[in-house]
């Protein structure tokens, strides 16, 4: 078995653990907060503001470390780093200047350690495969449950995931769009990233209602949609009358993020390729900086 596959399987307990966490330093209701990753922490960032904000909690926004606007005030920073050693991670905490800094990561023994005000350790997520799966999952479980929105269910959901059928057709795919509105626009672009590194697999995402906007027009058969969450009205029936396998599931779309985890792994055993190591990356991007 892969390293990333038992990863996979390993994200019920994992979210069951975090939710049993209550860390010191995450933000509280009423800052001003930006949260800021690189890559798939990105995605994690997106999903985390677009949900905290929704809620009323207090204005967040989400960048990728390496554009983190450090002229703006925030009342508190959240950094989102898997190994403690990303550069432009550590290089946006450096411009925070005084501002409270917490960082969720999955090593302790690194520079986010000492960068970082706060420290949040999921070391327990931590992962040997490159491809990032638990930790993402787990640190937004994590997050979701701070916010007081992660259901009560969903390790229970996660474990659903890991045994649901793929949707048919998408095996045998030659092109992806993941869809997501509001907090789910990060777990789809989270979603196409996952495809993208593991299997080389042509994917784009989207926020739902932008599909419409030119995107549609590379849609038909041999593609697929998928939904995290529900469609908007109409949009489902357009995606069918192009041919294309739409798939959505009524699991949360933490969830069912699981279930294209799972395809990403088969594709690329499929085609060949080793899901653990994606070509041209690896754990960690290290910069040589000035």
């Amino acid at each position: 078995m892969t390293h990333v596959s038992a990863e996979i399987a390993s994200q019920p307990e994992c979210w069951r653990r975090a939710l049993e966490l209550s860390p010191n330093g995450l933000p509280e209701p009423g800052e001003r907060v930006a949260v800021i990753g690189c890559g798939t922490s990105l995605y994690i960032a997106q999903a985390y503001a677009s949900l905290r904000e929704s809620a009323g909690l207090g204005e967040t926004d989400a960048f990728a470390a390496s554009g983190f606007p450090a002229a703006r005030r925030y009342d508190r920073v959240l950094a989102i780093s898997r190994s403690g050693t990303t550069t432009e991670v550590l290089a946006a905490l450096e411009q925070t200047r005084g501002t409270p800094t917490v960082a969720v990561t999955g090593d302790l023994a690194t520079p986010i350690a000492t960068s970082a005000g706060s420290i949040v350790d999921l070391a327990f997520a931590d992962e040997k495969s490159v491809v990032q799966t638990r930790f993402a999952t787990t640190c937004l479980a994590l997050l979701r449950g701070h916010l007081g929105l992660a259901p009560a269910d969903l390790p229970e959901q996660a474990e659903q995931a890991l045994l649901a059928p793929l949707p048919e057709g998408t095996t045998t795919a030659q092109q992806f769009a993941f869809l997501g509105t509001g907090w789910t626009t990060g777990i789809a672009n989270e979603a196409a990233l996952k495809l993208r590194e593991a299997s080389g697999s042509w994917t784009e995402s989207y926020p739902a209602m932008e599909y419409r906007h030119g995107p549609i027009s590379v849609t038909g058969p041999g593609s697929v949609v998928w939904f995290f969450g529900e469609p908007p009205t109409g949009l489902l029936d357009q995606v069918r009358s192009t041919g294309a396998v739409a798939a959505l599931s009524p699991l949360d779309p933490l969830a069912d993020l699981i279930r294209v985890q799972r395809l990403a792994v088969e594709l690329a055993e499929s085609r060949g390729l080793d899901p653990d190591q994606p070509r041209n990356l690896t754990r960690s991007i290290i910069l040589t900086r000035p």
